[in-house]
């Protein structure tokens, strides 16, 4: 592909039920073969509008991988970059740059979001439509805000409320281990007040600006709608992510493992697209094994990988055998200034039927990419210093501080997307050992 910073480099696009385009599939494996790559980087983004937007995050977090390589080193690597049907809300930050914001913008969904949730749940328009109608007029009626509620279900499908199961219409992947979140099910106005609270919290107001949202009656709660439809549209594609890793990549490294000779693995996800990589691990053939897997601020669990869950010891993490299919590390980077997962991923992840404290310190719906990986035995905690110049565990699971670097973004998503640095390329050359002889 032209204007890439790496060669060589290949696409593969895969639609919602994970099916991948064959034409890209067959000319990647074709041409892995032909070129003898010592190493293949696999890369999937996360929460991306379109297909330019994905590819210039690739562009430019692959840039500084031929510097560190040196172009006389053993490695002879190549790069694939994954795209798949995900969206962003246009009022985030993405790559740790500012958003673009015209001053004095009414209330509401911005056309661009607008048109994302259109192409992303075809069909739907008119349920959409409403849904921004109501964010923008924002009515002092509380049965606006239960018809919000109900046409938000609709959007994303929810089925099962009761008994704390279900799943959307959109994908076929497995539940996580607690099930639809309350989100879906509590009482409308409860669920925006906590969200309200958690984007107050990550904008580091004041207890008396606090208050002043709440003791402006409804209108205040609208602006947790608002992040209650940001949430529910990342339900679907936390789920859809599943569904492409295990039944769309998970196949496709199964067939580059099977080429003679074979390059080494190298999996790297951001946000939800550390999902897609971890759940295509559970969709290799039998005895195919990565050789890295690197996860950039990973929107799921950070029990994923537990082999016993701490509040439920007769049950272990949705990807518990997961890390078994790879021969080296499973790297979990995480900042403490990504606000998207450490104050409003924890509301969204609650599932009706707990009564356990959300804000602060609500461990138990943690994310991985703002702790690290937990109740996994041997799990060392490196900071980034140690990280780059220190020894690098050569397998297991292993979380890494990289706030240093994993700092700038505006609320409410904080540093989610500030993943494009020399030193997280470093983390994955590391973690993967290419180019090390």
């Amino acid at each position: 592909m032209t204007g890439m910073s790496v060669r060589p480099y290949w696409e593969l696009r895969f639609d919602a039920d994970g099916d991948v385009d064959t034409r890209q599939r067959d000319r990647l494996l074709e041409q892995a073969a032909q070129q003898e790559l010592t190493d293949l980087v696999v890369f999937s983004h996360g929460w991306n509008n379109t297909r330019t937007m994905a590819t210039r995050l690739y562009d430019r977090f692959f840039a500084p991988f031929p510097g560190l390589l040196g172009e006389a080193g053993p490695a002879r690597p190549g790069y694939v970059g994954v795209v798949w049907p995900s969206m962003r809300f246009a009022d985030e930050s993405l790559g740790g740059l500012p958003r673009e914001q015209a001053p004095g913008a009414p209330p509401g969904l911005d056309a661009d979001t607008h048109r994302a949730l259109d192409l992303v749940f075809p069909g739907r328009q008119q349920i959409v439509a409403r849904l921004a109608e109501l964010l923008a007029e924002r009515p002092e009626r509380p049965v606006a805000l239960d018809e919000f509620a109900v046409l938000l279900r609709g959007l994303v499908r929810v089925r099962g409320m009761s008994g704390g199961a279900g799943d959307v219409a959109d994908t076929d992947a497995e539940p996580d281990e607690d099930g639809v979140p309350a989100m879906f099910g509590e009482d409308v106005t409860e669920v925006c007040e906590r969200f309200a609270a958690a984007l107050t919290e990550a904008r580091g107001k004041t207890d008396a600006e606090d208050r002043a949202v709440f003791d402006s009656g409804l209108g205040g709660l609208w602006d947790g709608a608002h992040e209650l439809l940001r949430q529910g549209t990342y339900y679907v594609m936390k789920r859809r992510a599943g569904t492409v890793g295990r039944e769309g990549l998970g196949p496709v490294l199964g067939a580059l493992a099977a080429l003679r000779p074979a390059p080494r693995l190298h999996l790297v996800g951001h946000s939800f697209g550390g999902r897609l990589v971890s759940f295509a691990l559970t969709g290799m053939a039998e005895g195919a094994t990565v050789a890295s897997v690197t996860l950039l601020q990973g929107a799921f669990s950070h029990y994923a990988f537990a082999e016993r869950l701490p509040h439920a010891a007769d049950r272990g993490g949705v990807l518990h055998d997961a890390p078994r299919r790879v021969s080296g590390p499973v790297v979990s980077c995480h900042s403490r200034h990504d606000t998207a997962l450490g104050l409003l991923y924890p509301v969204a992840s609650r599932v009706s039927w707990d009564d356990a404290s959300l804000l602060p310190g609500d461990i138990r719906w943690g994310a991985m990419g703002y702790d690290g990986v937990r109740a996994v035995a041997d799990c060392p905690r490196l900071e980034l210093a140690e990280a780059l110049d220190g020894p690098f565990p050569d397998g297991g699971c292993v979380s890494v501080d990289v706030s240093e670097v994993v700092r700038h973004g505006v609320p409410p998503a904080g540093a989610h997307s500030d993943i494009c640095h020399e030193e997280l390329a470093r983390v994955v050359l590391r973690a993967g050992r290419i180019g090390a002889g």
